[in-house]
């Protein structure tokens, strides 16, 4: 994808997910996909990345749901409204991909995808990736943790992604951040700035 900008979140990056828990591998692995994976699913990993919607609310995401600035949909499984603010990588890729279908996300054909469909395509661009165990509901959590990472308030990432403020916490408690190690330097490195060490008495 031109001007494809993958997400730094932490001290390597990356979107890969285990079944049951979450976590992130390396940089080289969101790489990975976008240089083996057919350019049609480029755009959906951007947008799971970016808005943390699940897979059928993507698929059905409709180009009048953009405005320039903000994308705005209602979720399928709980009828939650929600308006993400759409961040610069997925504006410029939402932005250079072509109207070809009332829908954004289309297959190779231009054509809306079948829920099957895209679930076989992405699970065959992961395995030419290198990439294993992973599934696009995934992601999701993946968006969570990321949003967390870069110091977003629990409130802050249940606006864009819609989940309840239980169930954001039960992500970042259960999956992922008491594991990472960059927290606890980013941790150290905040009360290291904050702390007067005492001076040292001239001999």
């Amino acid at each position: 994808m031109a001007g494809w900008t993958p997400i730094r979140a932490s001290g390597e990056g990356a979107f890969i997910a285990a079944r049951g828990a979450i976590r992130f591998g390396r940089l080289d692995d969101e790489l990975a996909f976008v240089e083996k994976a057919p350019r049609h699913l480029h755009l959906p990993l951007t947008l799971a990345l970016w808005t943390g919607q699940r897979q059928g609310d993507l698929l059905r995401l409709a180009w009048s749901a953009y405005d320039g600035t903000n994308i705005a949909l209602r979720q399928s499984k709980t009828g939650a409204r929600v308006l993400i603010p759409v961040g610069r990588p997925l504006k410029a890729a939402l932005d250079s991909t072509p109207k070809r279908s009332p829908l954004i996300l289309v297959n190779s054909d231009d054509k809306p995808w079948t829920p099957d469909g895209f679930r076989s395509s992405w699970r065959k661009a992961c395995k030419n990736a290198g990439i294993i165990g992973v599934t696009f509901s995934d992601l999701r959590g993946t968006a969570v943790t990321r949003l967390a990472l870069a110091e977003c308030t629990e409130a802050q990432i249940a606006s864009i992604t819609g989940h309840s403020l239980r169930d954001v916490r039960s992500i970042l408690d259960s999956h992922y951040l008491h594991r990472d190690p960059a927290l606890a330097e980013a941790a150290i490195q905040k009360l290291e700035a904050r702390t007067n060490s005492p001076k040292r008495a001239p001999n």
